[in-house]
Protein backbone atom coordinates (compact mmCIF):
# COMPACT_ATOMS: atom_id res chain seq x y z
CA UNK A 1 0.00 0.00 0.00
CA UNK A 2 1.31 3.42 -0.98
CA UNK A 3 1.18 6.13 1.70
CA UNK A 4 0.96 9.51 0.01
CA UNK A 5 1.16 12.92 1.69
CA UNK A 6 -1.05 15.21 -0.40
CA UNK A 7 -0.10 18.73 -1.35
CA UNK A 8 -1.77 21.17 -3.72
CA UNK A 9 0.66 20.14 -6.45
CA UNK A 10 -0.56 16.61 -7.01
CA UNK A 11 1.20 14.26 -9.35
CA UNK A 12 -0.84 11.12 -9.85
CA UNK A 13 -1.01 8.41 -12.45
CA UNK A 14 -4.08 7.98 -14.60
CA UNK A 15 -5.45 4.93 -12.78
CA UNK A 16 -9.01 5.76 -11.64
CA UNK A 17 -9.67 5.63 -7.91
CA UNK A 18 -12.60 4.42 -5.87
CA UNK A 19 -12.12 6.60 -2.80
CA UNK A 20 -13.19 6.36 0.83
CA UNK A 21 -12.98 9.62 2.78
CA UNK A 22 -12.84 9.39 6.56
CA UNK A 23 -10.61 9.01 9.58
CA UNK A 24 -11.24 5.31 10.27
CA UNK A 25 -9.79 5.40 13.79
CA UNK A 26 -10.87 2.19 15.44
CA UNK A 27 -11.33 0.33 12.18
CA UNK A 28 -14.58 -0.89 13.74
CA UNK A 29 -17.32 -2.97 12.13
CA UNK A 30 -18.87 0.12 10.55
CA UNK A 31 -15.57 0.99 8.89
CA UNK A 32 -15.19 -2.62 7.75
CA UNK A 33 -18.65 -2.54 6.14
CA UNK A 34 -17.72 0.72 4.39
CA UNK A 35 -14.53 -0.84 3.02
CA UNK A 36 -16.33 -4.00 1.89
CA UNK A 37 -18.88 -1.90 -0.01
CA UNK A 38 -16.19 0.22 -1.67
CA UNK A 39 -14.09 -2.82 -2.51
CA UNK A 40 -17.01 -4.53 -4.24
CA UNK A 41 -17.51 -1.47 -6.46
CA UNK A 42 -13.78 -1.04 -7.17
CA UNK A 43 -13.42 -4.65 -8.28
CA UNK A 44 -16.44 -4.48 -10.59
CA UNK A 45 -15.30 -1.14 -12.06
CA UNK A 46 -11.66 -2.27 -12.28
CA UNK A 47 -10.53 0.70 -10.21
CA UNK A 48 -7.96 1.08 -7.46
CA UNK A 49 -9.41 1.32 -3.95
CA UNK A 50 -7.95 4.21 -1.96
CA UNK A 51 -8.53 5.87 1.41
CA UNK A 52 -8.22 9.61 2.05
CA UNK A 53 -7.65 10.28 5.73
CA UNK A 54 -9.67 13.35 6.64
CA UNK A 55 -7.99 15.27 9.49
CA UNK A 56 -10.12 15.68 12.61
CA UNK A 57 -9.99 19.34 13.58
CA UNK A 58 -12.12 19.26 16.73
CA UNK A 59 -10.22 16.67 18.79
CA UNK A 60 -9.23 17.64 22.31
CA UNK A 61 -5.97 16.47 23.83
CA UNK A 62 -7.55 13.36 25.37
CA UNK A 63 -9.10 12.15 22.12
CA UNK A 64 -5.82 12.46 20.22
CA UNK A 65 -4.96 9.04 21.58
CA UNK A 66 -6.17 6.45 19.09
CA UNK A 67 -7.95 3.12 19.19
CA UNK A 68 -6.06 1.92 16.11
CA UNK A 69 -2.91 3.91 15.29
CA UNK A 70 -1.40 3.75 11.81
CA UNK A 71 0.96 0.87 12.62
CA UNK A 72 -2.10 -1.32 13.29
CA UNK A 73 -4.45 0.34 10.80
CA UNK A 74 -2.27 0.00 7.69
CA UNK A 75 -2.07 -3.84 7.75
CA UNK A 76 -5.85 -3.97 8.22
CA UNK A 77 -6.41 -1.66 5.24
CA UNK A 78 -4.19 -3.87 3.10
CA UNK A 79 -6.31 -6.88 4.03
CA UNK A 80 -9.27 -5.07 2.45
CA UNK A 81 -7.37 -4.44 -0.77
CA UNK A 82 -6.54 -0.76 -0.23
CA UNK A 83 -3.68 0.23 -2.55
CA UNK A 84 -3.31 3.92 -1.71
CA UNK A 85 -3.59 5.87 1.51
CA UNK A 86 -3.79 9.64 1.02
CA UNK A 87 -3.07 11.89 3.99
CA UNK A 88 -4.46 15.43 3.96
CA UNK A 89 -2.78 18.23 5.87
CA UNK A 90 -5.11 20.37 7.99
CA UNK A 91 -4.20 23.52 6.06
CA UNK A 92 -5.43 21.85 2.87
CA UNK A 93 -8.98 22.48 4.11
CA UNK A 94 -8.55 26.26 4.00
CA UNK A 95 -10.24 26.41 0.62
CA UNK A 96 -13.62 26.30 -1.07
CA UNK A 97 -15.48 23.07 -1.78
CA UNK A 98 -14.96 23.63 -5.50
CA UNK A 99 -11.20 24.01 -5.10
CA UNK A 100 -11.03 20.99 -2.79
CA UNK A 101 -12.89 18.78 -5.25
CA UNK A 102 -10.80 19.88 -8.23
CA UNK A 103 -7.43 19.76 -6.44
CA UNK A 104 -7.82 16.61 -4.38
CA UNK A 105 -10.46 14.56 -6.17
CA UNK A 106 -10.55 15.34 -9.88
CA UNK A 107 -6.76 15.47 -10.10
CA UNK A 108 -6.57 12.06 -8.42
CA UNK A 109 -8.92 10.65 -11.06
CA UNK A 110 -11.60 9.79 -8.50
CA UNK A 111 -14.74 8.40 -10.12
CA UNK A 112 -16.61 7.18 -7.04
CA UNK A 113 -16.54 8.28 -3.39
CA UNK A 114 -17.86 6.28 -0.45
CA UNK A 115 -18.65 7.98 2.86
CA UNK A 116 -19.94 6.53 6.11
CA UNK A 117 -23.39 7.73 7.15
CA UNK A 118 -21.96 9.28 10.31
CA UNK A 119 -19.14 11.11 8.53
CA UNK A 120 -19.07 14.90 8.53
CA UNK A 121 -16.44 17.27 7.25
CA UNK A 122 -15.99 18.50 10.82
CA UNK A 123 -17.99 21.61 10.00
CA UNK A 124 -15.70 22.68 7.14
CA UNK A 125 -17.99 21.64 4.27
CA UNK A 126 -21.72 20.99 4.07
CA UNK A 127 -22.44 17.45 2.87
CA UNK A 128 -25.22 18.36 0.43
CA UNK A 129 -23.09 21.04 -1.22
CA UNK A 130 -20.12 18.65 -1.42
CA UNK A 131 -22.24 16.00 -3.17
CA UNK A 132 -23.57 18.59 -5.65
CA UNK A 133 -20.09 19.87 -6.52
CA UNK A 134 -18.85 16.30 -7.01
CA UNK A 135 -21.81 15.61 -9.30
CA UNK A 136 -20.82 18.60 -11.44
CA UNK A 137 -17.37 16.99 -11.86
CA UNK A 138 -18.91 13.58 -12.72
CA UNK A 139 -17.88 12.10 -9.38
CA UNK A 140 -20.52 9.91 -7.78
CA UNK A 141 -20.91 9.97 -3.99
CA UNK A 142 -22.44 7.04 -2.09
CA UNK A 143 -23.29 7.31 1.61
CA UNK A 144 -23.08 3.87 3.23
CA UNK A 145 -25.53 3.23 6.11
CA UNK A 146 -24.06 2.88 9.60
CA UNK A 147 -23.76 -0.49 11.30
CA UNK A 148 -25.79 -0.80 14.50
CA UNK A 149 -25.56 -3.09 17.53
CA UNK A 150 -28.65 -3.43 19.71
CA UNK A 151 -30.22 -0.56 17.81
CA UNK A 152 -27.32 1.86 18.42
CA UNK A 153 -24.85 3.11 15.85
CA UNK A 154 -21.26 1.96 16.31
CA UNK A 155 -19.01 4.94 17.01
CA UNK A 156 -15.41 5.55 18.01
CA UNK A 157 -16.61 7.57 21.00
CA UNK A 158 -18.50 4.55 22.39
CA UNK A 159 -15.47 2.32 21.87
CA UNK A 160 -13.15 4.81 23.58
CA UNK A 161 -15.46 4.96 26.58
CA UNK A 162 -15.68 1.17 26.78
CA UNK A 163 -11.86 0.92 26.73
CA UNK A 164 -11.54 3.52 29.48
CA UNK A 165 -14.14 1.61 31.52
CA UNK A 166 -12.41 -1.75 31.00
CA UNK A 167 -15.41 -3.23 29.16
CA UNK A 168 -13.32 -5.26 26.74
CA UNK A 169 -16.08 -7.70 25.74
CA UNK A 170 -18.16 -4.71 24.57
CA UNK A 171 -15.13 -3.29 22.76
CA UNK A 172 -14.66 -6.57 20.91
CA UNK A 173 -18.34 -6.61 19.88
CA UNK A 174 -18.00 -3.19 18.21
CA UNK A 175 -14.52 -3.66 16.76
CA UNK A 176 -15.05 -7.22 15.59
CA UNK A 177 -11.72 -8.07 17.27
CA UNK A 178 -10.08 -7.43 20.67
CA UNK A 179 -8.59 -4.06 21.60
CA UNK A 180 -4.90 -4.54 20.90
CA UNK A 181 -1.77 -2.54 21.75
CA UNK A 182 1.36 -3.14 19.68
CA UNK A 183 4.78 -2.14 20.96
CA UNK A 184 8.42 -3.06 21.35
CA UNK A 185 9.60 -4.98 24.41
CA UNK A 186 11.82 -2.63 26.42
CA UNK A 187 13.92 -2.96 29.55
CA UNK A 188 12.10 -2.04 32.75
CA UNK A 189 12.94 -2.07 36.44
CA UNK A 190 12.86 -5.90 36.59
CA UNK A 191 10.38 -5.63 39.49
CA UNK A 192 8.17 -8.43 38.15
CA UNK A 193 11.15 -10.78 37.93
CA UNK A 194 12.10 -9.97 41.52
CA UNK A 195 8.55 -10.82 42.62
CA UNK A 196 8.53 -14.12 40.72
CA UNK A 197 6.32 -12.85 37.89
CA UNK A 198 8.57 -11.71 35.03
CA UNK A 199 6.84 -9.34 32.64
CA UNK A 200 7.46 -7.77 29.27
CA UNK A 201 7.19 -3.98 29.24
CA UNK A 202 5.77 -2.38 26.10
CA UNK A 203 7.37 0.74 24.69
CA UNK A 204 6.07 3.07 21.97
CA UNK A 205 2.44 2.82 23.11
CA UNK A 206 1.64 6.47 23.91
CA UNK A 207 -0.57 6.79 20.80
CA UNK A 208 -3.19 4.38 22.19
CA UNK A 209 -6.27 5.12 24.27
CA UNK A 210 -5.33 4.18 27.83
CA UNK A 211 -7.44 1.28 29.13
CA UNK A 212 -8.87 1.37 32.64
CA UNK A 213 -6.03 0.75 35.13
CA UNK A 214 -6.10 -2.81 36.38
CA UNK A 215 -5.33 -6.42 35.54
CA UNK A 216 -6.65 -8.11 32.40
CA UNK A 217 -6.65 -11.57 30.90
CA UNK A 218 -5.51 -11.53 27.29
CA UNK A 219 -3.41 -12.88 24.47
CA UNK A 220 -0.01 -11.74 23.22
CA UNK A 221 1.22 -12.14 19.66
CA UNK A 222 5.00 -12.54 19.41
CA UNK A 223 5.98 -11.33 15.95
CA UNK A 224 9.06 -12.51 14.04
CA UNK A 225 11.01 -10.86 11.22
CA UNK A 226 9.76 -13.65 8.97
CA UNK A 227 6.21 -12.38 9.40
CA UNK A 228 5.10 -15.24 11.62
CA UNK A 229 3.27 -14.79 14.94
CA UNK A 230 3.19 -17.04 17.99
CA UNK A 231 0.24 -16.53 20.35
CA UNK A 232 0.35 -16.99 24.12
CA UNK A 233 -2.03 -16.36 27.02
CA UNK A 234 -1.06 -13.45 29.27
CA UNK A 235 -1.91 -11.54 32.39
CA UNK A 236 -1.83 -7.84 31.50
CA UNK A 237 -1.17 -5.06 33.99
CA UNK A 238 -2.12 -1.62 32.70
CA UNK A 239 -1.75 1.35 34.99
CA UNK A 240 0.44 3.33 37.33
CA UNK A 241 1.77 0.61 39.72
CA UNK A 242 1.19 2.56 42.96
CA UNK A 243 2.56 -0.23 45.20
CA UNK A 244 6.06 0.11 43.69
CA UNK A 245 5.81 3.89 43.15
CA UNK A 246 5.55 3.55 39.38
CA UNK A 247 6.17 6.51 37.11
CA UNK A 248 3.59 7.08 34.40
CA UNK A 249 1.15 4.74 32.67
CA UNK A 250 2.68 1.37 31.76
CA UNK A 251 1.44 -1.71 29.93
CA UNK A 252 3.22 -4.90 30.93
CA UNK A 253 2.35 -8.56 30.47
CA UNK A 254 3.21 -11.78 32.28
CA UNK A 255 3.26 -14.51 29.62
CA UNK A 256 1.88 -17.66 31.21
CA UNK A 257 4.05 -20.79 31.07
CA UNK A 258 6.78 -19.09 29.03
CA UNK A 259 10.44 -18.25 29.46
CA UNK A 260 12.70 -16.51 26.98
CA UNK A 261 14.34 -13.23 26.02
CA UNK A 262 12.01 -10.95 24.06
CA UNK A 263 13.84 -7.61 24.38
CA UNK A 264 13.58 -5.63 21.17
CA UNK A 265 10.82 -7.86 19.76
CA UNK A 266 7.55 -6.43 18.48
CA UNK A 267 4.54 -7.82 20.31
CA UNK A 268 0.78 -7.21 20.20
CA UNK A 269 -1.14 -7.46 23.46
CA UNK A 270 -4.89 -8.07 23.12
CA UNK A 271 -7.20 -7.30 26.05
CA UNK A 272 -9.93 -9.93 26.45
CA UNK A 273 -11.35 -9.51 29.95
CA UNK A 274 -10.99 -7.09 32.86
CA UNK A 275 -10.15 -9.04 36.03
CA UNK A 276 -9.69 -6.50 38.79
CA UNK A 277 -8.94 -2.89 39.68
CA UNK A 278 -5.43 -1.59 40.24
CA UNK A 279 -4.68 -1.79 43.98
CA UNK A 280 -2.18 0.07 46.15
CA UNK A 281 -1.05 -2.80 48.40
CA UNK A 282 0.37 -2.20 51.87
CA UNK A 283 3.43 -4.36 51.15
CA UNK A 284 5.00 -6.55 48.46
CA UNK A 285 3.86 -9.78 50.14
CA UNK A 286 0.23 -8.74 49.69
CA UNK A 287 0.97 -7.90 46.06
CA UNK A 288 2.58 -11.32 45.46
CA UNK A 289 -0.38 -13.10 47.07
CA UNK A 290 -2.80 -11.24 44.81
CA UNK A 291 -0.66 -11.98 41.73
CA UNK A 292 -0.85 -15.68 42.56
CA UNK A 293 -4.63 -15.38 42.75
CA UNK A 294 -4.64 -13.53 39.41
CA UNK A 295 -2.63 -16.34 37.81
CA UNK A 296 -5.04 -18.99 39.12
CA UNK A 297 -8.00 -17.03 37.75
CA UNK A 298 -6.27 -16.64 34.38
CA UNK A 299 -5.62 -20.38 34.20
CA UNK A 300 -9.28 -20.99 35.00
CA UNK A 301 -10.25 -18.70 32.11
CA UNK A 302 -7.83 -20.56 29.83
CA UNK A 303 -9.73 -23.75 30.57
CA UNK A 304 -13.13 -22.35 29.59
Amino acid sequence: MQIIELSKNISADSTPNTLIIGNLDGFHRGHQHLLQTARKHAESAQEVIAVMEYPVLSRNQDSQQEITPDKDKFPLLEQYGVKRFYRLAKDSLNTSIEAFVITYLSNLHVNQIFLGEGFTFDGVFQMEEFINVCKQRNIKVTVVPSVTVNGEEISCEKIRNFIKDGLMESVQTLLGRPFTITGTVIHGEKMGRKLGFPTINLGDVDAYVEPKPGVYFGVVGLHTHAGETEYRNVLISAGYRPTVKGKGFLVEANILHFSGDLYGRTVSVSFLRFMREEINFTDLDALIEQMNQDKKEAERLMGQ
